[in-house]
């Protein structure tokens, strides 16, 4: 049912453009308002969670810890994996965010021969994922020609490194094959394992049907629809220059991958996808573990009276001496 749920879904997004374009002329509305509105919603609903995030209180050191804690002068602490230093948070950050290094240890168990608990390394999740993140990543930037004007030199350099394999007119860019064959492998595995695919949620199933609708209507433009690109860069450039036009001769396809991508902005601040922002404020991550080189004391504690022993014995003293308990003092 979730998997059906988030089709029916992905098949709206994808008909309300096709018709209302292509039958009703609301060219305008696609290409114009709905990315203001969608562009409105995403940074409204990011700026939201990043102050609610910096608002909850982190008094204590938890940092994650996969190593030897720094200790003593001749015992080898792990930098990496233990940081002391704000140096090897910072490291260990990258590590995270640019290489996925906690999802390279990732594991799978299964019980085999009925009675056996194996424990096996599970890297196709780890490489699916990396290479969907960086194609994402070098398709966005690959983006931007239409918006800036002139095309900034990295951006031109970025597309010829994209375009290396050069195959036919017009050039394949390799994170085009990369991306549609990371969304569908990470697709079908939710569906294929068993597990896997019980615990999955509609919020699993949208996010990739929603991104590899994106993929293919953005391929099938480049390379089969041959949809007008200056059409298109008159349209982008109208957008960021707060003079919105909408040219004539721009296909319905077009509008639906706008749409799709307007989808994408609006869902993305409400969703698991936020975790692309919010790995930069995990405690478990961004804070050094110096737990033993320095005392950290709640800044939000407030006195509390005790009951020292001391007084509890000068309390019950006489009935302790009768049930002749050891007494500290006489």
């Amino acid at each position: 049912m979730n998997l059906f749920f988030s089709l029916v879904v992905i098949a709206v997004l994808i008909a309300l453009p096709w018709l209302l374009v292509g039958a009703a002329g609301l060219d305008y509305l696609f290409g114009v308002i709905v990315p203001y509105v969608a562009l409105a919603v995403f940074v409204v609903g990011l700026i939201m969670r990043v102050l609610q995030w910096a608002r909850l209180p982190v008094p204590f050191r938890t940092p994650t810890t996969c190593g030897q804690q720094k200790s003593l002068p001749w015992i080898k602490p792990s930098r990496l994996e233990n940081p002391h230093s704000t140096l090897g948070v910072i490291g260990r950050m990258l590590l995270e965010v640019l290489f996925f290094r906690s999802l390279f240890r990732n594991t799978r168990s299964e019980l085999r021969d009925s009675s056996r608990l194996t424990y096996f390394a599970d890297k196709w999740l780890w490489a699916g994922g990396l290479a969907f993140h960086w194609a994402f990543l070098i398709v966005v930037a690959r983006h931007f020609r239409f918006f800036l004007e002139p095309v900034p030199w990295c951006v031109s350099v970025m597309e010829g490194l994209d375009s290396f394999f050069q195959v036919g007119l017009p050039i394949i860019y390799l994170t085009d094959v990369i991306i549609i064959a990371a969304l569908t492998y990470l697709f079908f595995r939710r569906i294929i394992n068993p597990r896997l695919r019980y615990i999955s949620l509609a919020a699993d199933y949208f996010p990739l049907l929603l991104l590899l609708g994106i993929a293919v209507s953005g391929v099938w433009m480049r390379y089969f629809d041959k949809t007008d690109i200056v059409g298109i860069k008159e349209l982008t450039m109208g957008l960021v220059t707060l003079s919105p036009v909408v040219p004539e001769g721009i296909s319905a396809l077009f509008f639906v991958h706008l749409f799709l991508v307007s989808a994408l902005l609006i869902y993305f601040p409400f969703s698991k996808l936020v975790h692309a922002g919010g790995v930069f404020f995990s405690p478990t991550r961004n804070l050094a573990n110096n737990n033993r080189v320095k005392r950290h004391i709640n800044p939000w504690d407030y006195p509390v009276k005790v009951h020292t022993y001391e007084e509890y014995e000068d309390e019950f003293r006489d009935v302790m001496k009768a049930a002749e308990m050891p007494l500290e003092k006489e």
